[in-house]
């Protein structure tokens, strides 16, 4: 398959029955969907849910019901995937809170997962200015998390498109495809998106903007 085809170009091919391009499409997703998760379950919840868990399951659901996708751009197919993983959440919270015994208040607090890990901040893991020494991964780690705060505070549409752009360095023409907006739209979201953030963050909370 050629490496080079557009997102567009890929669910055209995933529809069609092309699993190496659903693999692929999918794959361009992930981060959304693992910002989508934590952005719908709480903090007490992400302590028993691993959001990238939520993710997989959205995933294998999306292999299975394709055939019932009638949407042909990218912007749809977001929404039909967020759809799924908006119903997974709300079944894992149906799961552990309205089922489960046990208490989430009396729940162990453990340790944010590394931003390497492929869990709650994986996304985030390839951030510019990354540095192997203890001090430096201790500094950077508090920033991905300041990070990961202040996106749960901005619309969705700000936050994936920050996302995008610096997170994943997608340049422009690629994010306007993927959200299935302008130009100028995708522009004002960035503008507006960034103007927020830096309301939330300090220079020394997060670096990168």
């Amino acid at each position: 398959m050629d490496g080079n085809l557009s997102t567009t170009q890929l669910v055209i091919a995933s529809k069609r029955g092309d699993n190496e391009a659903l693999g692929r499409l999918l794959e361009q997703y992930r981060g959304y969907l693992i910002m989508l998760a934590h952005r719908y379950l709480s903090e007490r919840l992400r302590r028993r849910v691993d959001p990238s868990d939520i993710v997989q399951l959205t995933f294998l659901e999306a292999k299975r019901d394709l055939p019932g996708f009638r949407g042909e751009t990218p912007a749809e197919f977001a929404g039909w995937l967020r759809g799924m993983l908006k119903n997974n959440v709300a079944t894992a919270v149906t799961r552990h809170v309205t089922t489960q015994k046990r208490s989430l208040k009396r729940e162990v607090h453990v340790a944010p997962a590394s931003p390497n890990q492929d869990s709650g901040a994986g996304w985030l893991g390839q951030l510019p200015g990354s540095t192997t020494s203890p001090s430096g991964v201790a500094i950077r780690s508090e920033a991905v998390l300041a990070l990961v705060e202040a996106l749960h505070q901005l619309p969705e549409t700000q936050a994936e498109a920050i996302r995008l752009r610096y997170m994943e360095g997608l340049p422009l023409a690629e994010i306007v495809e993927r959200m299935g907006k302008s130009d100028t739209a995708v522009a004002g979201l960035l503008k507006r998106g960034l103007q927020k953030l830096r309301t939330l963050l300090t220079a020394d909370d997060c670096p990168w903007f």
